[in-house]
């Protein structure tokens, strides 16, 4: 018999500090720790800058993705709470953004995976998470599943 139980899910100040720890991490070492790639059994780390969409400033997250052919796919999650993360409002503003593997930055452009697309790339996520399910279940609204596509009329994004 399965469970039904939610997942656990560490309390939203713990979610936040490892947020603060990681890109501290990144920061100290300029930039030498805190991505890695992805792989058949792993998910990766990027480095996403979009610009703010009330401040036009640039504005950077660490965040976990996969690939799928040439492009990048992430989920705006916010650690599993409700409120969209600031990163995705950004990108819903201005698609236009820049990622690092940890190799330079790459231009791209962003949009929300819908229909088919979204359910084959969600099946794809769920092969890294098990509980995938489980945690979406935990917010008021669907989870969107965000598809980073290179840009090739530009090597990086200007402010």
């Amino acid at each position: 018999m399965a469970s039904t139980r939610a997942p656990f899910l560490p309390p939203r100040w713990f979610i936040r500090l490892a947020w603060i720890v990681h890109r501290a991490m990144y920061a100290v070492t300029r930039g030498r720790r805190g991505l890695w790639p992805a792989s058949v059994d792993r998910w990766g780390t990027m480095r996403l800058t979009t610009v703010g969409r009330r401040t036009g400033r640039p504005r950077t997250a660490i965040l976990g993705y996969f690939e799928d052919g040439p492009n990048l796919v992430t989920m705006a999650m916010n650690g599993w709470a409700d409120p969209e993360p600031r990163w995705w409002l950004n990108l819903q503003a201005r698609p236009e953004a820049t990622v690092d593997l940890g190799n330079g930055p790459i231009a791209v452009s962003a949009h929300a995976a819908t229909g088919e697309e979204r359910d084959r790339l969600w099946a794809r996520w769920e092969h890294y998470d098990k509980d995938l399910e489980g945690y979406a279940a935990r917010r008021s609204r669907q989870t969107q599943v965000v598809v980073l596509e290179p840009r090739l009329d530009r090597p990086s994004m200007t402010g």
